[in-house]
């Protein structure tokens, strides 16, 4: 007689977890979640305020000392352009690290949960 092909024999682990796993993941991510808290919404705000920022402080300095330059020195060349884009290119950069760190800590915590 041949095996009916639904039925797997006892030894076999079953591809996806069982339903009692899964409920039980849903549960613990459920406790830790309430536990933890949902981030607020001053948390969101909090967060684009300080990539708003990282990016507008290094813009006005490099505006200011060039435009300092520019008084001191003057010449044919627009310093006050150049280290406005200098400064602007360090503050996307920064940001940039921000929001990658913010990036890795999520996807830590979501190996966490799933291990």
């Amino acid at each position: 007689m041949s095996q009916d092909p639904k039925r797997q024999s006892p030894d076999s682990t079953p591809a996806e977890p069982t339903l009692a796993r899964q409920v039980g993941i849903k549960a613990t991510r459920k406790l830790k979640a309430r536990r933890n808290g949902t981030p607020k919404v001053w948390f969101g705000l909090g967060m684009m305020g300080l990539i708003g920022w990282s990016v507008v402080v290094p813009t006005l300095l490099g505006t200011g000392l060039g435009l300092w330059l520019d008084q001191r020195y003057p010449g044919g060349r627009s310093l006050t352009l150049a280290l406005l884009m200098a400064g602007l290119t360090v503050g996307c950069l920064n940001a940039w690290y921000w929001v990658s760190q913010e990036d890795r800590a999520m996807h830590q915590e979501q190996e966490d949960d799933n291990a």
